[in-house]
């Protein structure tokens, strides 16, 4: 388990920073019980090392105007890696596709996609994710509401694991 290079400080900075990724280092150091230099060498290490990968503000889309979020489940005619590959980066290009999941199972892909109206979800349903080469298969499913959408990994259960381990 990659938790088991991190000591419990390296876990504590982390969890504070998914929760509040705006908190100063000063107010950092002190809620994981450190001074303030060596908690931001700490987190120099954990971005260069790659635990962190950036900070990003958590938008409300519907107050921007984005009412519909569609998760769709895309089927390919083919799972050869350069073809997995294309779709991959086909994906990363649209900007209605805000995440892009390569699924075991039926479904090769699980998209979840963003739009400000339902005709310009649908128009990029048909004219581009359908029309796509090597996709076969597409099935939508509407967002009713957002019940829970939380960012990151659960902290608390890495902790009871690795205290079990101890």
């Amino acid at each position: 388990m990659a938790g088991h290079k991190l000591d419990a400080i390296d876990r504590k900075i982390l969890a504070e920073l998914q929760a509040d990724g705006r908190m100063t280092n000063v107010e950092l150091a002190r809620r994981v019980g450190i001074s303030a230099p060596p908690c931001l060498r700490r987190v120099r290490a954990l971005e260069e090392a790659g635990y962190i990968r950036g900070y990003h503000a958590d938008i409300d889309a519907r107050k921007l105007g984005f009412e519909v979020s569609v998760f769709a489940m895309v089927g390919l005619q083919s799972q050869a890696e350069a073809d997995l590959t294309a779709f991959e980066q086909r994906c990363r290009e649209w900007p209605l596709v805000r995440e892009c999941h390569m699924l075991n199972g039926e479904v090769d892909f699980l998209l979840k996609c963003v739009a400000p109206d339902l005709s310009t979800f649908q128009r990029f349903l048909t004219e581009e994710l359908t029309a796509a080469e090597n996709v076969v298969s597409v099935k939508t499913s509407l967002v009713i509401r957002d019940a829970k959408d939380l960012p990151g990994v659960p902290f608390e259960v890495l902790e009871e694991r690795l205290a079990q381990e101890a």
